[in-house]
C-alpha cells in the first residue's frame, strides 16, 4: 500500500547508492520490513505469527537440505540411514530433532495464525486474496509433513503411507489408478519412497515461493489490525522498523524458549514409538495414527461409517476431510458482516469460541482408538464444524447487530480526544 507519509529510501553512502541503482535490493528491503513500510500502531502479539511462520520454514529449510545430504531413499536402507544420522553424523541428532520438532512448531504457529484470521476477519475485503494464498501454503503444508512422515520408513511411516495414499482409492473410476501414480506401484516401496523424497525436498521451495506472494498481496492494502478499521492518517501507524521488528524479536525469543526446551528435554514427546520399528509391511500396527496436526481432519475422515445411498462412507469421509479445509477458501463470502473485528461482533465471538472447542475436541477424538465413543462424538463435532462455516456464520454476519466502532486506530489505541471533537462545534 502506498502511504503518502511513507519514508523515502536514501541510500547511506556510495556503494548503497551504485547498488540501489544497479540491483535495487537494499530499496525492496527497506520497503518491505523497514521505516519505509508503516504499519498499523495497534498490532497485538497475535501478529506475531506471520513472522514465527516466516521462521519455521526457513529452519525447516536449511536442517532439511542437511539431512538430505546424509540421508537414502531406498526401502532396503532408509530406517539405518535415519539412525545412521541421529548416531554417527556430527550434531545429527540435533538436526533431525530440530527438524522433526520443527514440523510441529510450524504448524503451531500456522494454526496460531490461522484461528488469529478467523477472529480478526483478516480474510475480509480487501484481503481475500493474502487469506487464499494463505490457504495454499496450508494444504502444501500438510502435503510436505505427509511425505516427510514416510522418510523414516518405520511402522508408523510405512502403514500411514499405505492408508493415506489408500484414500485416493475411494474415488470412483480414477482413484485406482491415482494411488497406484503415487505409490509407483501397489504399495509403499522403494518407488513410493523416491517420489515421496523427492517431493519432500521440493515443496518447501515452493511454499517459500507462495510465501513471497503472500506478503507482496499483503503489502497492497497493508496490515490488518485489532479493530478492523483501515488506516486514515499517519497517526495511525508507525514504521516497521523498528518499533515491529523489536517486538517480532521478543516474540521470537519466546518462541525459541519453548521450542528449545522440546528440542533439548522433551524431543520424542510428539512422535510415536512405532517408528522407531523398520517397516513391516507383514505387522499391522494396532493404533495407526497421522502426527498431531492431522488429527482434527483425521476425526473428520473416520466420522462416515455407513454408506449415504449409493456413496460409500469411505468416499464421504475422504470428501470431507478435503472439504473441511477447502471451506476456508470461500470464508470471504460466506461471512458478510462489514465489521471485521470479532471484539465488535458479540455473536460471533462465542460461537467462534465453540469453533475453537469443536477443533480441539476432533484433535483429541483424531488421535484417539476408532472406537466409541470417539466415533460418535468425531461425528458430533464434524456436524458443528461444517455448521459454523456453511450455516451459522452466513446467518450471524446477516442478523447480528455489532457494537459501535473506533473512529480511528490512533483513537483506540489512545481514547477519544474530546477536545479536537468538541473544537469544530464550538467555533459555531
Amino acid at each position: 500500500m502506498s502511504f503518502p507519509w511513507a519514508n523515502e529510501y536514501k541510500p547511506a553512502n556510495a556503494l548503497t547508492q551504485w547498488l540501489d541503482e544497479k540491483l535495487p535490493l537494499p530499496r525492496f528491503v527497506y520497503n518491505a520490513v523497514g521505516a519505509g513500510y508503516p504499519v498499523p500502531r495497534n498490532l497485538n502479539y497475535a501478529w506475531n505469527f506471520g513472522v514465527l511462520a516466516g521462521f519455521c520454514l526457513m529452519l525447516q529449510i536449511v536442517t532439511g537440505v542437511i539431512l538430505a545430504m546424509h540421508y537414502a531413499a531406498n526401502a532396503d536402507v532408509a530406517f539405518n540411514s535415519v539412525e545412521h544420522i541421529m548416531r554417527d553424523v556430527n550434531w545429527g541428532w540435533m538436526l533431525r530433532y530440530a527438524h522433526a520438532n520443527g514440523a510441529s512448531a510450524f504448524f503451531v504457529v500456522v494454526y496460531a495464525h490461522i484461528f488469529r484470521g478467523f477472529f480478526y476477519g483478516s480474510y475480509k475485503a480487501p484481503r481475500e486474496m493474502i487469506w487464499l494464498l494463505g490457504v495454499v501454503i496450508f494444504l502444501l503444508m500438510m502435503a510436505t509433513a505427509f511425505m516427510g512422515y514416510v522418510l523414516p520408513w518405520g511402522q508408523m511411516s510405512f502403514w500411514g503411507a499405505k492408508v493415506i495414499t489408500g484414500l485416493f482409492g475411494a474415488i470412483p473410476l480414477v482413484g485406482e489408478p491415482i494411488q497406484i501414480w503415487l505409490l509407483g506401484g501397489y504399495a509403499p516401496d522403494n518407488a513410493a519412497l523416491n517420489r515421496f523424497f523427492s517431493l519432500h525436498f521440493l515443496l518447501p521451495f515452493v511454499i517459500a515461493a507462495v510465501v513471497i506472494l503472500h506478503i507482496w498481496a499483503l503489502h497492497i492494502p497493508g496490515s490488518s489490525n485489532p479493530t478492523g478499521v483501515e488506516v486514515k492518517t499517519e497517526s495511525d501507524t508507525v514504521p516497521f522498523h523498528p518499533y515491529y521488528t523489536a517486538k517480532d524479536g521478543f516474540g521470537l525469543g519466546v518462541f525459541l524458549l519453548g521450542y528449545c526446551t522440546m528440542l533439548f528435554f522433551f524431543p520424542n514427546a510428539l512422535g510415536h514409538p512405532d517408528n522407531y520399528i523398520p517397516a513391516n509391511a507383514m505387522s499391522t500396527p494396532a493404533h495407526i495414527v497421522p502426527e498431531w496436526y492431522f488429527w482434527p481432519f483425521y476425526a473428520i475422515l473416520r466420522a462416515f461409517t455407513s454408506d449415504f445411498f449409493i456413496i460409500p462412507a469411505k468416499l464421504m469421509g475422504v470428501l470431507a476431510m478435503f472439504s473441511a479445509i477447502l471451506v476456508w477458501f470461500f470464508l470471504p463470502w460466506l461471512d458478510r458482516s462489514p465489521v471485521r473485528s470479532g471484539h465488535f461482533r458479540p455473536v460471533f465471538k462465542k460461537f467462534y469460541l465453540a469453533l475453537v472447542i469443536d477443533v480441539l475436541v476432533l484433535g483429541y477424538c483424531g488421535g484417539a482408538p476408532a472406537a466409541e465413543p470417539y466415533v460418535m462424538i468425531s461425528q458430533i463435532a464434524s456436524i458443528y464444524y461444517f455448521a459454523h462455516f456453511l450455516i451459522i456464520l452466513p446467518i450471524v454476519s446477516a442478523i447480528e447487530r455489532p457494537e459501535a466502532l473506533p473512529f480511528s486506530i490512533t483513537e483506540a489505541v489512545l481514547g477519544k480526544d474530546e477536545s479536537a471533537t468538541l473544537a469544530p462545534a464550538a467555533a459555531h
